[in-house]
């Protein structure tokens, strides 16, 4: 019992989570590369959180370079990908269609060694399934609270900026209206000054 809790603590282990944050410029594809096994399983999930309107093209290619899995103009998404041959698998984020605006976009990359994780599943008692399962589920999770993340810095970075103008602004209006009172004091004791003649 404590060797398979042990093998399903080691299973989790191997679960690998990447975090990756990249800009891309108008008219920039950036592509990266995973090799896989056969019925090994990527998950990518992305959002873009800065720049236009927040929109992206993305792809998967499996190694015969064929389009798998194709998205055009999205915000975030999450795709998964069981592979049904080995090598390089490509995924890849495209700002070709913008002309003007950079796009920042942070994705995670979830590997999982889903064949042994499957037999694992099946050669178990019910609380390691049980085990395996809430394992998945943590995963799944902290896919979410890094979506959150990263929608919490745009909407903080929109908030701050937006502050800043509102305080600018105020100071124009503070100065605009310390100017006018003092060009008001100005003309009117210069209106109603008497002129002696000599």
């Amino acid at each position: 019992m404590n060797r398979n809790l042990l093998f399903t603590l080691l299973l989790l282990i191997l679960q690998n989570v990447y975090t990756m944050t990249i800009e891309l410029k108008p008219g920039q594809v950036e592509c990266f590369y995973e090799d896989l096994e056969v019925g090994e399983k990527i998950t990518v999930s992305y959002q873009v959180g800065e720049g236009g309107n927040l929109d992206i093209d993305f792809w998967m290619q499996d190694p015969s370079n064929s389009i798998v899995i194709s998205t055009t103009r999205t915000t975030s998404n999450s795709h998964s990908l069981q592979a049904n041959s080995e090598g390089k698998h490509t995924y890849c984020f495209s700002n070709e269609f913008s002309t003007m605006s950079s796009k920042k976009v942070g994705f995670n990359i979830h590997e999982s060694l889903q064949k042994i994780h499957d037999s694992v599943k099946e050669n178990t008692d019910p609380l390691e399934k049980e085990i395996a399962e809430l394992a998945e589920s943590i995963f799944a999770i902290k896919a979410q609270q890094e979506y959150i993340v990263v929608r919490e810095r745009q909407h903080r970075d929109t908030a701050e900026s937006t502050n800043a103008r509102v305080k600018w602004w105020s100071i124009g209006q503070l100065g605009l209206l310390i100017s006018v009172c003092l060009w008001q004091i100005y003309y009117l004791t210069r209106f109603f000054e008497v002129k002696r003649a000599v």
